[in-house]
């Protein structure tokens, strides 16, 4: 039986695996962004850490040799591969050496740790117009916070300090490994939803589908039991599930109140048949008193036999409803003798005719 959308939805099974979908993709969502949030704050500790680190070299290079070895140092380190980013300018924000090309402006402006992530473009990965100006306007942007537009540029964090001489140097690092770790996370998060999703499309296909029909073939078998049809069983697949449990328990039932029914059939044909043989008598025996001539002793006698008729008719009814007081759950039992050869005798007198 084919169901639409709303009313598919409807259903337990469908309610539950959308349910059970919906948790999995709010458990999956927070623990990424948890990850993903603890593992870049420990990426940035790491590279302030180190950028710390490299300061700290450099420092100790300027105290032994000056501004000289100061830049040769730097520029020392800026070509080995996987460097860090150094740079070194002047008061102005002009780059004397390095292995950044470009900043975005405002980077050099404020000395100590850069606020928020900066975008910035090394040596060779562009071209760009050098033009350095001596005589620069403190209000106009550097040469060194000068992008050119349509070159994509890369995201770093950096360490600005503002040497005794009022040149300032630059130690950053690129944060291109936590960029690309979010962009793992990112796409492992779609995935893992895309495969929650499709998981879930999956059961509810071959799970809840198979109880919505087993529910269906339940209801059908119901609705006949319901018209009447007392040999009706519910089905059972031998799976052992609980819907087969259900199925077993109601057959029994059924069985046991096919059971009664046919019990009850019985009782109520000999209940037929014995109110049927005194009242024929009844009727005989007046139809055979009022045929002929008699007399007031033979109509006596007539009566008296009619009489002692009802009286074991209102045995029969006194036994029936002992009986059903009985089956109702009463206790007390009526019990009386009974003469067989009475029985007999009413039994030769009824076939006698």
């Amino acid at each position: 039986m084919a169901l639409s959308m709303p009313a598919i939805m409807k259903t337990t099974a469908a309610r539950l695996s959308a349910l059970y979908l919906l948790l999995f993709a709010i458990c999956a969502v927070l623990l990424v962004f948890y990850m993903t949030s603890l593992s870049a704050r420990m990426l940035t500790g790491q590279t302030q850490e180190t950028i710390n680190d490299e300061v700290l070299g450099l420092a100790r290079v300027y105290q032994r040799g000056g501004l000289p070895l100061l830049v040769r140092v730097v520029e020392q380190r800026s070509r080995q591969p996987g460097a860090n980013l150094y740079l070194i300018a002047d008061a102005n924000g002009q780059i004397l050496t390095g292995n950044v090309q470009s900043l975005e402006p405002g980077v050099l402006v404020a000395e100590g740790w850069t606020t928020e992530p900066f975008s910035y473009r090394r040596f060779g990965e562009g071209e760009l117009e050098r033009q350095r100006n001596p005589i620069a306007d403190p209000n106009e942007p550097s040469q060194s916070e000068v992008q050119v537009e349509g070159e994509k540029g890369h995201n770093a964090i950096a360490l600005v300090l503002r040497l005794p001489n009022q040149m300032i140097m630059l130690v950053g690092r690129d944060l291109g490994e936590p960029e690309r770790f979010r962009a793992v996370i990112r796409r492992a998060l779609t995935l893992a939803l895309g495969m929650m999703a499709l998981g879930g499309i999956l059961i509810w296909f071959f799970v809840g589908r198979a109880a919505l029909k087993r529910i269906d073939s339940v209801s059908q078998a119901s609705r006949r039991i319901l018209g009447g049809d007392l040999s009706g069983r519910l089905p059972v697949t031998g799976a052992g599930d609980e819907f087969d449990r259900l199925s077993e328990n109601l057959n029994s039932m059924l069985a046991r109140i096919a059971t009664l029914n046919e019990g009850l059939k019985q009782v109520s044909d000999n209940i037929a048949h014995d109110l049927k043989t005194p009242l024929t008598r009844l009727r005989n025996r007046a139809e055979a008193t009022l045929s002929g001539k008699h007399n007031s002793a033979d109509y006596r006698q007539a009566l008296e036999a009619t009489i002692a008729e009802s009286d074991q008719l209102i045995k029969t009814f006194n036994a029936i409803l002992m009986i059903s007081r009985l089956e109702a759950g009463y206790s007390s039992e009526i019990t009386s003798r009974v003469d067989l050869a009475a029985s007999v005798r009413d039994v030769v007198e009824l076939y006698e005719p």
